[in-house]
């Protein structure tokens, strides 16, 4: 992607980096905020907030590295921090001077505007927290810094006192701020009352006005696009709407919006096809599964499980969906369960790449079969390995098989002195032989799937790239305790893709077992290995 610069008449402003690690259960090492910064400059944001300078030494090396080793193309490094203290000057502050160090071109300035704040929070005067607004933004202009700031708890101090609110937007405007973003630090407005305001606020002060929506109503990307309805042209988000408490507006579903709905151009060309690889990318640096449901990036946002949407889908894939999964680098997915009806089978098979040549009476079979062992606890819309396998078997004729069972068995057992040991043992066939093979594991599940990969591997030697990277046991409902039928889900790495398949059974040995053996069977049949059985 190439450097291109975008009308500045629009802001999207990132601020994972700061507000976003605030997130319970995020802690950034400085290596992990340079990834992130470079991810989002990939992606085109106009502005990334590296954090608070001087007010902690990770955020000090952040700058000086990202200075040092970040070549930025499309984004301004931002830093955030504080006006001055009360009583003080601004050229005098360590903290602003420490704003000035960190070498970023743009500062972002935190003001209060809820007058009681003003006064408990700070323990100062209305007059003298205008002049430390005034002082800050206008001393940071006359050292050549672009200076945005953020009036925090905005909306409540509107509602509390509108007009002593909308001074300090008008005195941060006058001491020559570029951009005033009211805070909704709370995150309890509502998209009819952010409108409200921000019209209101516009109208009165003249300033340059951004929106800042924490997610506490579930309406942060709302109240986002309420505030660019009412006029604000400066929008602060987070990746994947990380944030304390329940987050901020997330930046991915606003800047679709924007770019999509509205038709404004906010980000370089071809920027928006990157989105999800963006987001999926952020959630591995910050160790956080991304969530299959988020709008537009989930890997469930445009997956389809109804047989009547499939067979809308069938016709023409708008029908059912907003736009174009690939527009946002996301893709269309159908999902098969009891629901499933002739076109959902039809367009898996399209999807697995398994032609069911019009067949009626295989897409029947399969439909069937499908809804037959889903009443018996499987479950396809979560493991595509299985349903594949399972759609060959029927298109075929017969089960692929690489290998063929003949008992296994797994022995736990607590010791004298207290350890725990896991042995399994499998009897199989396998090109005409009969093996037998006997392993220990950490737990009856890995001794199985070592002891298989002792049997197997002298026949397929591509096992070894095998790895199990998750495992997830449910107890189904319908029957109690150690008496329910349990299902198990297990995916699958080759170190290039990953599969998932379930098997399921009246004890979580027997479950794991079945998956196990549709993960063998799977991953050696997409190395193109031919079945022998």
């Amino acid at each position: 992607m190439t450097t291109e610069v975008i009308d500045d008449a629009f802001h999207v402003f990132d601020t994972t980096l700061r507000d976003g690690a605030q997130r319970e259960g995020i802690n950034l090492t400085v290596a992990d905020k340079l990834t992130i910064a470079r991810h989002l400059d990939d992606f085109g944001v106009g502005f990334i907030e590296g954090g608070w300078p001087g007010a902690n030494p990770r955020d000090t090396e952040f700058f000086a590295r990202a200075r040092a080793e970040i070549e930025f193309r499309n984004a301004q490094l931002v830093a955030f921090g504080a006006t001055r203290r009360a009583g003080g000057k601004a050229s005098e502050d360590p903290q602003v001077k420490a704003l000035l160090q960190s070498g970023a071109p743009v500062i972002t300035l935190v003001a209060k505007s809820h007058d009681r704040h003003v006064e408990l929070a700070l323990r100062t005067t209305l007059d003298e927290n205008l002049e430390m607004v005034r002082d800050t933004v206008s001393y940071l202009r006359e050292q050549g810094r672009r200076v945005f700031v953020d009036c925090e708890h905005f909306f409540d101090g509107y509602r509390a006192n509108p007009e002593y609110a909308k001074s300090v937007v008008r005195t941060a405007h006058e001491a020559g701020a570029d951009v005033v973003v009211l805070c909704d630090t709370n995150g309890g407005m509502l998209p009819a009352q952010i409108q409200a305001v921000v019209s209101t606020v516009l109208a009165d002060t003249g300033a340059r006005l951004g929106i800042h929506a924490q997610d506490d109503t579930g309406c942060a990307v709302a109240n986002t696009l309420a505030a660019v309805d009412a006029g604000a042209t400066h929008v602060q988000c987070t990746a994947n709407g990380y944030g304390e408490r329940v987050g901020n507006a997330n930046l991915f579903p606003v800047v679709a919006a924007l770019e999509i709905k509205y038709g404004r151009k906010v980000l370089p060309s071809g920027a928006l096809a990157e989105m999800t690889r963006i987001s999926h990318a952020i959630a591995e640096v910050v160790n956080l599964t991304p969530s299959t449901h988020q709008p537009y990036v989930g890997v469930s946002a445009f997956a389809h499980k109804a047989g009547l949407h499939a067979s809308a889908i069938k016709v023409d894939p708008d029908l059912y969906q907003h736009i174009d999964p690939e527009r946002v680098g996301n893709t269309m997915r159908m999902l098969v369960s009891d629901m499933a009806g002739r076109a959902s089978i039809e367009l898996k098979g399209k999807e697995l790449g398994v032609d069911l040549g019009g067949d009626r009476a295989l897409v029947s079979r399969v439909v069937e079969r499908v809804k037959e062992r889903e009443l018996a606890g499987y479950t396809y819309e979560a493991a595509d390995a299985s349903f594949e396998l399972l759609l060959r078997a029927e298109a075929e004729g017969r089960a692929r098989r690489y290998f063929r069972t003949e008992s296994w068995r797994a022995i736990a057992e607590m010791r004298p002195d207290g350890n725990h040991a896991n042995e399994a043992t499998v009897k199989i066939w396998a090109k005409g032989e009969r093996i037998v093979a006997t392993a220990e594991g950490n737990g009856p599940v890995n001794a199985l799937d070592r002891a298989l990969r002792v049997a197997l591997e002298r026949f397929y030697p591509q096992l070894a790239k095998f790895e199990l990277v998750d495992y997830k046991v449910r107890i189904l409902e319908g029957k109690h305790g150690t008496e329910s039928t349990t299902r198990v889900l297990i995916t699958t790495s080759d170190g290039e893709n990953e599969w998932a398949t379930v098997g399921v059974a009246d004890n979580v040995i027997g479950a794991s077992w079945q998956a196990l053996v549709d993960a063998f069977t799977y991953g050696l049949l997409r190395q193109g290995i031919q079945p022998t059985e």
